[in-house]
């Protein structure tokens, strides 16, 4: 071990209650989507961060009784004790490497649709279930006997909690998705009993919950209490000032403060609009407050931040979420003094989408995340070679550099050839355009691995053409040469060109980050890809002096980035810098000097001035290479040649995190055993028929 002095103080222990964490490091509740429908995947996910050196590994949200549910959303469950055995199993797999596991219990309330259990919500006022999908749902007001049974619900499950091994059992008031926030909330707690109206009645069952679980399982299990600092809201939601005067009515119940920020997407917010430690304006002072340790997050990737954090009082432990997904081995590799091995977390929120898809977790940077049970796959180990073949990867962009560290790794002998003169491919382009400088760690971490690498050779400056790589002999090829932005329009909505005038000036992202702008001041970005390039195009525009419009046919700007927790954070950025939005519009024509209009309703026609038109719809592979060798099959065996594999982008673009997957897929799986007939190549779990 060569800990760096710097970080002495994230290696102490601490006691959290009746427990004692090993370090400072706290992976804090997250999702993953995959919840009670895959329990062993998850559990040997937590596992792996254990492994990895995390002190406590958390779980998501744990629904607590079938009253409050979240479909279509994939938690946690533990409505009886037939739930034991599936968390049990996770908090085996965390001990299993000396972690403390975590659990925290949640009654969703006012933010539950019910439409699994069918039940009408319970909430301390009936207001409409203030989801993310406008369902049309209404909750109804908590008499006393509500109150009652939630108390006991909630006794009963840290019970059971308890039984499944948990070491810390949370009561959550956190997120604007707690029963606990809508009561702290005047703006959700309308009531006029000893639970409602002032700060001391909104905090009263938030007490109380905190007593009954400390008189609970307080004997052998910590009671960590989360709470949101702020809203962001103004005076609408929850301030710090009112928060702080809360906590200190209940400052000395918990055995731990998690202090966070609401609604999620302000605690989980993508680096594109917030900073490493941006909560620490509304986390510090809690501290002063209560002699018990406080955790807080803040996408810390840096332990020179992190170490700061506790030394200046802010923070006893370092609570992190996506790091710990980007690097689950963070905390071990600072006290192992492997700091540059870091895998820094991006910030792309790329993790968050496999909650709202419910889909299972994955992470651009780590494309483990989520398949350690699955495929088997460890985000540091990966098995020795199996063959002394070569393989010859062309293009360095996130495929190609993730399969030649990967193959690396495994002990292969790897070329690597970029036509560009540096490495990264679209993730060096992209990183420089406004707010997504944090993504070019997709490049940086694996350049830094294939410095290690004696056995990669990279060349750049590189092109390679059919003939060559014939010529080169070696008996794999890995063709990861990405992709590029179309400049006809098609996409989801138009599936063949858009009709294009003579002499209209039609432009692709592309086009842009070669630094080849627009004549003209007027400019229409059309935006049929919905996720973040449309938005930041227009944003780059707007920034450099054109006169922006953005259209969309969809009903806002970016939709799918919903899905990463930015999308009203891109609508008013554009809107803040005088970006016209136009949604619900279908470009039809481009001509010189103007677009035609259309609305996706009604089809009526209208048309817009433009010297110039960004079109954001689709891609292109680039798979010429990969074509222009199957032509030639015939000469493979002459020239040594045994497989050619299009990966990532070039075989078909889609998100960084799906390129960088597709490199690690390649390098998991050549000399593997081959798939038999059409068999599922991965585990999944079956339910059980009763």
């Amino acid at each position: 071990m060569n800990v760096d002095s710097r970080f002495d103080i994230l290696l102490q222990p601490i006691e959290i209650g009746p427990v004692t964490a090993r370090n400072r490091f706290y992976q804090v509740p997250h999702c993953t989507g995959m919840g009670y429908r895959d329990p062993t995947a998850l559990a040997h996910m937590r596992g792996v961060k254990a492994e990895g050196g995390w002190a406590v590994v958390c779980t998501e949200q744990v629904e607590f009784h079938w009253t409050s549910e979240i479909t279509p959303f994939i938690e946690l469950r533990l409505w009886d004790d037939r739930d034991i055995p599936m968390l049990a199993r996770m908090a085996d797999h965390v001990h299993a490497h000396g972690a403390l596991a975590g659990l925290e219990l949640c009654y969703n309330g006012a933010h539950a649709p019910n439409f699994y259990s069918r039940e009408v919500p319970l909430a301390p006022t009936g207001l409409p279930v203030a989801s993310f999908s406008y369902e049309p749902v209404q909750a109804r007001s908590m008499d006393k006997q509500d109150i009652r049974n939630v108390r006991r619900w909630h006794r009963a499950a840290a019970l059971r909690a308890r039984q499944a091994g948990y070491d810390l059992i949370y009561v959550y008031a956190g997120h604007g998705l707690s029963f606990l926030h809508h009561f702290l909330s005047r703006e959700f707690n309308h009531r006029t009993d000893e639970y409602g109206g002032s700060l001391e009645n909104r905090v009263r069952l938030l007490k109380e919950l905190l007593i009954d679980t400390r008189e609970a399982v307080g004997d052998t299990c910590a009671v960590p209490c989360r709470l949101s600092m702020d809203e962001l809201r103004g005076g609408v939601g929850l301030e710090k000032a009112e928060t702080e005067d809360m906590i200190g009515l209940v400052a000395e119940i918990p055995d731990l403060w998690d202090v966070c920020l609401a609604s999620w997407e302000n605690d989980s917010m993508p680096s594109r609009f917030g900073e490493e430690g941006g909560q620490e304006p509304y986390i510090d002072g809690v501290k002063k407050l209560t002699t018990k340790p406080v955790v807080g997050v803040g996408r810390y990737t840096s332990p020179d931040r992190m170490a700061s954090v506790i030394r200046k009082g802010i923070v006893d432990l370092i609570g992190c979420a996506r790091p710990s997904i980007a690097d689950p081995f963070l905390p071990r590799k600072v006290e192992e003094g492997r700091v540059e091995d870091i895998r820094e977390c991006i910030g792309c929120n790329i993790c968050v989408s496999g909650d709202f898809t419910m889909s299972p977790i994955r992470c651009t940077q780590n494309p483990t995340m989520g398949e350690e049970w699955r495929r088997g796959w460890h985000p540091e180990r990966i098995r020795p070679k199996e063959s002394d073949k070569p393989v010859l990867v062309v293009g360095a962009g996130p495929a190609g550099l993730e399969a030649a560290q990967a193959l690396g790794k495994r002990g292969y002998e790897v070329t690597l050839a970029e036509q560009a003169t540096e490495l990264g491919g679209r993730v060096a382009k992209e990183c420089r355009l406004p707010g997504l400088a944090a993504w070019g760690r997709v490049r940086d971490w694996r350049v830094e691995q294939l410095h290690k690498l004696p056995n990669v050779s990279v060349y750049l400056d590189s092109r390679l053409d059919a003939e060559a790589v014939l010529e080169f002999g070696c008996p794999r090829v890995v063709v990861a040469t990405g992709s590029r932005w179309r400049g006809d329009g098609v996409g989801r909505h138009w599936t063949t060109p858009v009709p294009t005038g003579d002499g209209a000036q039609v432009l692709t992202p592309d086009d842009i980050m070669e630094d080849r702008l627009p004549q003209g001041r007027r400019v229409v970005v059309w935006d049929d890809d919905h996720y973040y390039m449309a938005s930041v195009m227009a944003e780059l525009l707007a920034e450099k002096g054109f006169d922006t419009t953005y259209i969309t046919p969809a009903s806002e700007a970016s939709t799918w980035s919903r899905n990463t927790m930015e999308q009203h954070f891109a609508q008013a950025r554009m809107l803040e810098k005088g970006i016209r939005i136009q949604a619900f519009r279908t470009l039809s024509r481009i001509a010189p000097g103007a677009v035609a209009l259309s609305c996706v309703h009604t089809g009526r026609e209208e048309e817009l001035e433009a010297d110039a038109v960004l079109l954001a719809t689709s891609r292109t592979p680039s798979d010429e290479l990969a074509t222009a060798l199957a032509r030639l099959r015939e000469r493979w065996s002459d020239a040594g040649l045994e497989a050619v594999d299009a990966i990532g982008d070039a075989l078909a673009p889609a998100t960084i995190a799906h390129a960088v997957y597709a490199g690690r897929r390649y390098a998991e799986e050549l000399d593997g055993p081959e798939v038999i007939g059409d068999a599922v190549p991965f585990k999944r779990e079956l339910a059980e028929l009763i």
